[in-house]
């Protein structure tokens, strides 16, 4: 039996990234490349370079973050008249409109979650990097948290597609996809990778080292 606290890597067992499956280890898997006896992928004690691929990734998620929220996401046209709308005055006229819960669905999905999680994942990155040993297990919820909510940030591409197709009434109204719409779904996607690249096994090193 092996000993009570011992970590997985103390113990030369090492998870494949794709399918989860604990491999043995015979040697350091830092020191020589194994696969995984099931999926045939290489094995890796932590995620490859994930601090530096996730903090680019977190970069490039702040620069598209502002012209997403800044430029119009939807072009109406009716009766002759033209609308543009960026998120934030979408939700404004929802607001006016008396539309309150679809004001929250749209602001919460499309501003407050994709800045909350840019902003947990810089923390993250930043209390690993100083080897902060404060609040583990709230730091590996939080990124639990952040790697399931991140694909409902797209409801607002959604809702954009969907308008997009079903107005089209020629002279008398359309709705088009404004110029923030791919900046927006950039931001989503590459936060969604961010998060995937991101190693929450690297809160707890730490600890281990310390031992």
């Amino acid at each position: 039996m092996k000993a009570a606290g011992m970590t997985a890597r103390r113990q030369n067992l090492v998870s494949c990234h794709n399918c989860h499956l604990l491999c043995d280890a015979p040697v350091p898997v830092e020191k020589q490349v194994a696969c995984c006896p099931r999926c045939g992928s290489t094995l890796h004690s932590r995620k490859p370079n994930s601090l530096m691929r996730t903090w680019a990734l977190v970069f490039a998620a702040v620069i598209l973050y502002l012209p997403a929220n800044l430029l119009p996401i939807t072009i109406t046209s009716a009766i002759g008249v033209t609308q543009t709308d960026t998120i934030i005055s979408g939700v404004i006229y929802f607001l006016h409109s008396g539309m309150v819960p679809i004001a929250l669905v749209i602001f919460i999905a499309s501003v407050f979650v994709p800045l909350m999680k840019l902003l947990i994942l810089i923390y993250l990155l930043i209390s690993v990097q100083r080897r902060s040993r404060r609040r583990l297990v709230d730091r590996t919820r939080l990124y639990r948290l952040t790697e399931l909510v991140g694909r409902w940030s797209m409801v607002d591409v959604y809702v954009v597609t969907i308008l997009v197709a079903l107005v089209k009434l020629g002279a008398v109204a359309r709705v088009d996809a404004g110029p923030a719409t791919p900046y927006f779904a950039g931001v989503v996607i590459i936060t969604m990778f961010a998060a995937e690249s991101f190693d929450p096994r690297l809160i707890w090193d730490v600890m281990e080292d310390d031992e």
